[in-house]
C-alpha cells in the first residue's frame, strides 16, 4: 500500500509491501481522507513521536470504507463508512484500527467532512467539557480559533449557549469566528482588542501555544479559572504567576488525546456523540472544512498551516 514516509522534515509517499494482520477486536479500513491537524507538523519535524507501539505513519484522524473486520467486532460490517480516531497512520490507502474508536459516518455527511471531524472535536470536547468542566454561565478564550479545532469548540460551546471568545491573527479571521458563533473576536496583534477583557475575565481559556502566552491569559482568568494547554507552538517555557494562581484559585491543566488508550478514546467519543449527537445528526454542528488537498500536495498543505492560514481543517484526499 502507499503510505507516508518522514524524510529530512518533509513527507513523501512510499510503496509498502507489509500487511499487518487483523486483531479479533480491530477493523480495516480503506482510507478515502485523512485529517491535517498541527500535531502532524509536529511529528514531521521530529518534535512529537508517536506513543510506544503505534506506526510512524502521520495521521490522527481519517474516514473510508471498512474492507475487513476483526471476530469479535459486532458494530460494524465490511463496507460501511466510517470515521476513525488514530493515535497514527492516517496518511496511508489502509489502516488498522480499534473498533472503540471508531465511529459511523454521519447521514448526509460527506466523507471529507467524516476525516476532519473526530480529532478536532474531540480535543474541544475533551478538554473543555470534561477536564474544564464549562458551565452553561462561564466564558471560554479560544486561541487559534479560526483553526479545526477552534472552529470545533466554537460550535460546541454554541449549541450549549457558552459564550466564546475567539482569538485568531487577522480581521478576517475574527469576522469569521463571530460569524461562526463567537460572542467576541480579538486580533492577537491588536492591544486594544486585549483590553476589552479587563472588566469580565474569562472562566477556562483553551491554550494551544505555551510559552509566554500563559502569563498573560492568568491576567484575564477568573477565580477558580483554568487554562487546559494542549499544544506548545510558543515553547515549552514561559512565566507562571503563582502567586495569582493561589490566591485566585486557578488552574493550569496539561493534556494530549493522542496518547490515551483505546478504551478512554472509545470513552470520549461516546460520550460526545451522547452529548451532541442530535446536533451532528442535525447538521447543526459540522466539522469546517478549508480545502481538500490531493496526496501529493501534503507538504504545501502543511505549509499552509505552518503559515497560519487556515479557516478550518485542511482535507488530504487519500
Amino acid at each position: 500500500m502507499n503510505a507516508a514516509r518522514i524524510v529530512d522534515g518533509r513527507i513523501e509517499w512510499v510503496n509498502s509491501e507489509q500487511t499487518q494482520a487483523l486483531e479479533s477486536y480491530q477493523v480495516r479500513i480503506e482510507i478515502s481522507h485523512a485529517g491535517i491537524n498541527r500535531a502532524d507538523l509536529m511529528q514531521v519535524a521530529g518534535a512529537y513521536p508517536p506513543p510506544p507501539g503505534a506506526s510512524d505513519i502521520p495521521g490522527l484522524e481519517c474516514s473510508g470504507r471498512i474492507i475487513e473486520v476483526g471476530h469479535d467486532v459486532e458494530a460494524f460490517s465490511v463496507g460501511d463508512e466510517v470515521c476513525a480516531l488514530l493515535a497514527a497512520g492516517g496518511y496511508a490507502e489502509q489502516v488498522l484500527v480499534d473498533q472503540q474508536q471508531v465511529l459511523p459516518l454521519p447521514k448526509g455527511w460527506s466523507l471529507e467532512q467524516g476525516a476532519g471531524w473526530l480529532e478536532t472535536f474531540a480535543t474541544a470536547f475533551l478538554n473543555v467539557f470534561q477536564l474544564a468542566r464549562v458551565k452553561a454561565h462561564e466564558r471560554v478564550l479560544i486561541h487559534a480559533a479560526a483553526g479545526g479545532v477552534g472552529t470545533s469548540l466554537i460550535q460546541l460551546c454554541r449549541e450549549k449557549n457558552i459564550e466564546t471568545i475567539a482569538v485568531v491573527g487577522t480581521d478576517e479571521k475574527q469576522r469569521f469566528c463571530r460569524k461562526l458563533g463567537a460572542r467576541l473576536s480579538l486580533n492577537r496583534h491588536h492591544e486594544r482588542d486585549w483590553q476589552q477583557l479587563d472588566d469580565d475575565g474569562v472562566d477556562v481559556i483553551l491554550n494551544p501555544i505555551g510559552g509566554d502566552s500563559i502569563a498573560r491569559d492568568q491576567g484575564f482568568l477568573n477565580t477558580e479559572g483554568r487554562i487546559v494547554l494542549i499544544g506548545l507552538m510558543g515553547g515549552r517555557e514561559g512565566q507562571v504567576d503563582f502567586g495569582r494562581m493561589l490566591m485566585k484559585r486557578q488552574r493550569i491543566i496539561g493534556s494530549t488525546l493522542r496518547a490515551l488508550s483505546s478504551q478512554r478514546k472509545g470513552a470520549i467519543l461516546r460520550e460526545l456523540w451522547d452529548e451532541f449527537g442530535e446536533a451532528f445528526s442535525a447538521h447543526r454542528v459540522m466539522p469546517i472544512l478549508d480545502k481538500v488537498v490531493a496526496a501529493d500536495e501534503v507538504n504545501e498543505a502543511m505549509d499552509y498551516i505552518r503559515e497560519n492560514r487556515t479557516f478550518g481543517k485542511v482535507i488530504l484526499k487519500m
